[in-house]
Parts: structure tokens; C-alpha cells; sequence
């Protein structure tokens, strides 16, 4: 069956990424042995990357990045198959995050919003929408108030206009820190909510997440939670409706997993998936995301920015 007509527009942030994957514990105080690396990423830019990667045709971004850094930026996701629209930030730099990957291939983040934070209602226009079928918001859009500020306005505008909406909650230490209650009261209006496990119990306050999945989606109609190796739920009407296995991956870094997982179901979405189907395209995307260094989809973060 063909998909909705028209593109898929991202909000969010564009990063770069320094990878530091240490086989062993950190010791603190002195040195650890680590393979480090400088790669593109942002949770935004990942998230647009892989949908392209994915079969989605018209995939654009609308983001902030130091100007410094804006041509490689912008030269990488046209490399792989994004449609950047970037502000350059004569002021602040890049966004920066400082990802620490341990021998399981968890990583822990250290996060300089530089530019990204600086995303505000004087960059956004509603002509960004025209010819746009779904709008998708980093969640760490609303962690600063200018760029939440041209989140909210971005969300009216879709809902204005018929678009639908999705929110990826983007980080369950940076949600605790705004409020749970701010947070669900400022994407009030979303049609697809994609959280990880650890963001949907933040929500919600239950402890398991297939509950916390059924309650979310009394609130957002359609909630896919990711769980890692446990795959992921889809929950709908108050319900969780299908519970999807994850794919066998011998992990690397589990860095932009989630971003993998969201850019993939929002491309089955546009292609008419039913959400189960677009859950089990986000889970292949995101056992090819673990096998790569980085966020990015294979062969797409060759050159640093």
C-alpha cells in the first residue's frame, strides 16, 4: 500500500559526538585506556539520518549548529540523504556530547547543548511545514526555553494544520530535572510518544514499563517504548497492543539506538506500517545502530565534522 504523501520534518539537535569506548572501568583520578573517536550525531540529526536510511524519500531537519562547523554539518547529512535546514550560531558553538561506552556497550553522557539550546521561535516558520506529512520534536527541544518555546510553536502550527506529531523524550535525567508534569503538559497534543523504558517509568511512576506503556497511551494515542535487548512495546487505547523481540546484535555502542529505532518507525509510519510493523523496523534499525560506532547509520560518519 503507498504511504502518506509528503515529507517528514525533524526538529531537534545537531551534535558532535566524541566517542570514548573504554573496555574497563574508569579510574578515577588518573588514566583509562579508551578508543575515542570524533563522529557527527545529536539526537535530532540521528533520529532524520535514519529514517532516510531507511527508505523514507524526503526527510528534512531543521536545527542550530555553531557556524564554525555548519558546512560539514550540513555536507553529512546531505551525504546521508537529509535535507538540512541549519542556523548558523555566530556565537555559540555546536552542540557536544562526550560519550563514555563501557565493555556492554552502555554509554553514559556528558552533554554541552552549545547552539542547539539557542533554537528559538525566530527560527521556525510555518512554511517549514508545506508539503510535510509528520513532524517529529527532540525531546531535548524542551529542556531550554528558547528552543521549547519554538517547539510548542512548531507542535500548534502542525496540529493547525492536520500534521501529526511525535515526541521522543530524549533523556530521563533532563525530564526529572524540568518535571514530569511540565513535560507531558508541554507536548500536550502529540499523537506518537517513543520513549525508552527508564523514560516511560519516569512518567508515569510505575516500575514496569509494560504498565507504564498502557498508561501513557490513555494520555498519547500511540506509544512505542524501547527496551533495549527486550525489543520493544507498542501501546494503544490504554493497552499495550504488541509486544515486538528484539534483533540479535553483537553490540558495539549503544549510542542513537533510540535515535535508530525512532527514524525507522516514523519512515514505516509514512510508508502506511501498522505500528507493530513500524516497531519491528525500529528494531532492526536499532541492532544495525549497536554494531556501528556512533549514531549514525552505517557508512554515513566516515569523516568528523
Amino acid at each position: 500500500m503507498p504511504g502518506r504523501t509528503g515529507a517528514l520534518l525533524v526538529v531537534g539537535d545537531v551534535a558532535t559526538d566524541v566517542i570514548a569506548r573504554h573496555p574497563g572501568a574508569l579510574a578515577r583520578g588518573t588514566d583509562t585506556a579508551a578508543e575515542v573517536r570524533t563522529l557527527p550525531g545529536g539526537a535530532g540529526a540521528n533520529a532524520a539520518c535514519w529514517a532516510a536510511y531507511s527508505g523514507c524519500p524526503d526527510v528534512r531537519l531543521l536545527g542550530r549548529v555553531g557556524a564554525g562547523t555548519a558546512d560539514r554539518h550540513e555536507a553529512l547529512l546531505r551525504g546521508s540523504g537529509v535535507h538540512p535546514v541549519l542556523v548558523r550560531d555566530q556565537e555559540v558553538p555546536t552542540a557536544t556530547i562526550v560519550a563514555l561506552v563501557d565493555a556492554e556497550a552502555e554509554r553514559t553522557f556528558l552533554t554541552d547543548g552549545g547552539a542547539a539550546l539557542r533554537l528559538c521561535p525566530g527560527d521556525w516558520s510555518a512554511r517549514l511545514l508545506d508539503g510535510v506529512a509528520r513532524l517529529h520534536l527532540s525531546g531535548y527541544l524542551f529542556f531550554s526555553e528558547p528552543s521549547r518555546e519554538l517547539a510548542c510553536l512548531a507542535l500548534a502550527d502542525a496540529l493547525g494544520r492536520g500534521v501529526p506529531v511525535s515526541v521522543d523524550p530524549a533523556s530521563a535525567g533532563f525530564i526529572a530535572d524540568f518535571g514530569v508534569d511540565r513535560f507531558l503538559g508541554a507536548t500536550a497534543g502529540t499523537g506518537v510518544l517513543l520513549p525508552n523504558a527508564d523514560e516511560a517509568r519516569l512518567l508515569t511512576g510505575l516500575p514496569d514499563a509494560a504498565d507504564a506503556a498502557a498508561r501513557l497511551s490513555r494520555r498519547v494515542p500511540l506509544v512505542a517504548v524501547t527496551l533495549g535487548a527486550g525489543g520493544a512495546l507498542v501501546a494503544q487505547s490504554g493497552a499495550v497492543t504488541d509486544r515486538i523481540a528484539a534483533v540479535p546484535a553483537a553490540p558495539v555502542d549503544s549510542t542513537g539506538a533510540g535515535d535508530a529505532f525512532t527514524g525507522a518507525f516514523l519512515a514505516a509510519l509514512l510508508a502506511d506500517a501498522t505500528p507493530a510493523a513500524a516497531a519491528s523496523a525500529g528494531c532492526r534499525a536499532g541492532a544495525r545502530a549497536v554494531a556501528v560506532r556512533g549514531g549514525r547509520p552505517p557508512d554515513s560518519t566516515t569523516a568528523p565534522p
